[in-house]
């Protein structure tokens, strides 16, 4: 594909190959999760087979990033059916999750940290599910990988060690089962150590001995054996250890300590899913993304703001570029806000052509610092709270929750020791003494040599999330902080209702054929980077190693999805490489800027495939120097 002179031209030198092959390739945020799916697929599994088998490592070796206490969303396709499906592994809020407890409990906000934020878990039963639905091989063999590493160990990664390092204080004098769990021998692990969680490995082998009683070999009785899986993890010795876990008080990032409210009946109600993409055309190519009980479609709806603008305008790299996407993202991102939830949302409106005309006739030459939802035939929710800074118990925490750049939106943020604050976090999320976590996540991408495709996002239960449960080897998930206990409001924390998720990955078609898997970690911002991958490949031509590579920018102009839920009205975060002249042309304009160093914002990683050839590739992130891609 050739370059657009209207874009800036793009690199002559990447930072890793674009890789290219035709039997498979692997993407994700950790090397070792990578080698796992590709070995998965050398070794004649497909697609899905290596995307579980990866995600299982990921909860082994992020920890930071992601748990079995978490979530996860997919998008994928199957060789022999091209229509991209979701695979929806968020879980609700729990039964006994009413604003009415949380405001009698002290709280104006769900917390950052701690039991009350937990969602149901719901990544380990979706995995379960697409391999029962979709894969080949046995659950034994798919979790071979990740309790060989949980139990036999693995060299832990530096941005682990850090994130412990962060919240050493939080686990000696509020959490021990998580000191005991991460501070082996009462110390921080030195980066090479090798870690082990012997217990997450027993959980998995009994997960696995559930459909031992299951006789056969053919495909029903290992999709049996799966289901026997599902439910022992949903209503067997899992859930009533979660249960029994929570009931005690613990510090939360209130500063405050109280019980958890998730049951063991709140596991046992839910099951993963799956469902339609939602999905928009944008030059010739389509793009499918979860429903609106994620952020996903506000990417749809920036895509349509801009797809008919010339293309100079959609250039990330100039001022021009760089202003009219940011912009047009505070516009779907205000619409965020009001409509989206889960919920009936009137989303053929707001991807229409009238209403997107309406709307991008706001994108004016000044940067705005105003929320702007629009207005469709259905109402949409009250506003949340408008905060620049939020003050729980007389300590003022300054500006929303930026997960990657330290600083980038208040200074009480905690960066890990090796980083200073005014420079860029390498894309890890920010972690606070206090456990919260402001931007999350894990990416692994996978196609085979059939033509099936996946994306995946897993995230939650961060190692810092909550205690350890001592039996389980893990914590649970923060997902209900993305809820608001005021009421009326588009995601008002509701029992059995799923907070809406920022985890969002991305498959893209052509004329009907899957040519893209990709996502990233980042909370609020990950669709945000996507976006300037898209305009970079579709519109500038660009490989998709130089899109990764490339200066990337977002803004921070709404309210948080993350505690404490606050904005910067005009917010717009840059790596420094946009240069000095962007950078100043876009502060002309009003943009209230925070430059984050060099390499500071986006994980992306990405699978591609070209229908008309066969030629299959892909491409990482280079930033931390931990994702990694893999194929042949």
């Amino acid at each position: 594909m050739s370059t657009n002179p209207a874009f800036t031209a793009p690199p002559t030198e990447t930072t890793r190959p674009d890789l290219q092959g035709t039997f498979g390739m692997a993407a994700s945020t950790h090397w070792i999760a990578t080698a796992t799916a590709q070995s998965v697929l050398e070794r004649g599994g497909n697609a899905f087979d290596a995307a579980v088998a990866g995600a299982f490592v990921l909860h082994v070796v992020e920890p930071h990033l992601n748990g079995p206490g978490g979530d996860m969303t997919a998008v994928y396709a199957t060789a022999e059916g091209k229509t991209p499906t979701v695979l929806v592994g968020q879980g609700p809020a729990p039964a006994g999750a009413t604003p009415e407890h949380y405001r009698a409990e002290g709280l104006d906000l769900v917390p950052g940290s701690g039991a009350l934020a937990a969602a149901v878990p719901g990544a380990v039963d979706a995995w379960f599910l697409l391999l029962a639905e979709r894969g080949t091989w046995e659950l034994a063999d798919v979790l071979a990988p990740a309790v060989g590493y949980a139990r036999d160990g693995h060299p832990v990664a530096p941005r682990v060690v850090a994130t412990i390092a962060t919240v050493q204080d939080l686990f000696r004098e509020h959490w021990p089962s998580s000191a005991e769990r991460w501070l082996p021998g009462g110390s921080v692990p030195v980066p090479g150590t090798m870690v082990r969680n012997e217990a997450w490995a027993a959980v998995l082998e009994r997960l696995v001995q559930a459909g031992s009683g299951v006789d056969g070999d053919d495909g029903d009785a290992r999709v049996a054996r799966i289901e026997a899986a599902r439910t022992e993890w949903a209503e067997g010795s899992v859930a009533e250890a979660v249960d029994r876990f929570v009931r005690d008080p613990h510090r939360h990032a209130s500063g405050t300590d109280h019980a958890g409210v998730i049951r063991a009946s709140d596991m046992a109600a839910f099951r993963a899913t799956t469902e339609p993409a939602t999905t928009a055309e944008f030059r010739g190519h389509t793009i499918a993304k979860t429903g609106p009980w994620g952020q996903g479609p506000a990417l749809l709806q920036t895509l349509r703001l801009l797809e008919p603008l010339d293309d100079e305008r959609l250039d990330p790299s100039t001022v021009l570029g760089a202003h009219t996407i940011a912009e047009a993202q505070k516009l779907a991102l205000a619409d965020r806000e009001a409509y989206y939830g889960d919920g009936d949302v009137p989303m053929d409106e707001l991807l229409s052509d009238a209403y997107s005309a309406e709307r991008r006739a706001l994108i004016g030459d000044r940067a705005s610092h105003e929320l702007r939802p629009g207005t469709v035939s259905v109402p949409g929710g009250v506003l949340p709270p408008l905060r620049e800074s939020y003050t729980p118990r007389g300590g003022p925490v300054a500006g929303v929750g930026e997960p990657t750049v330290p600083g980038a939106r208040g200074e009480a943020v905690a960066a890990p020791a090796e980083d200073a604050p005014e420079h860029e976090d390498r894309g890890e999320p920010i972690v606070m003494e206090t456990g919260e976590t402001r931007g999350d996540t894990c990416h692994i991408d996978v196609v085979d040599r059939w033509g099936n495709i996946v994306s995946a996002t897993p995230s939650g239960g961060w190692l810092q999330s909550s205690p350890t449960i001592p039996e389980l080897g893990f914590c649970l998930g923060t997902r209900l902080q993305m809820a608001w206990l005021e009421e009326g409001t588009a995601t008002t924390l509701t029992p059995g209702a799923r907070p809406r998720t920022t985890l969002t990955p991305t498959l893209v078609l052509r004329d009907g054929e899957p040519v893209v898997a990709m996502g990233s970690p980042g909370g609020d911002q990950q669709d945000q980077w996507q976006l300037l991958y898209l305009l970079r490949t579709i519109v500038g031509g660009w490989s998709p190693q130089q899109a990764i590579d490339a200066p990337a920018l977002h803004t921070t102009s709404f309210p948080g999805s993350f505690w404490p839920r606050t904005w910067t009205p005009g917010g717009l975060v840059v790596e420094d490489r946009l240069g000095d002249d962007v950078i100043t042309g876009l502060e002309e304009l009003g943009h209230v800027v925070t430059r984050a160093g060099d390499w500071s914002l986006g994980r992306l990683s990405c699978v591609t495939r070209d229908p008309d050839t066969g030629v299959l590739g892909a491409a990482a992130n280079p930033r931390g120097a931990q994702g990694y891609a893999a194929g042949r």
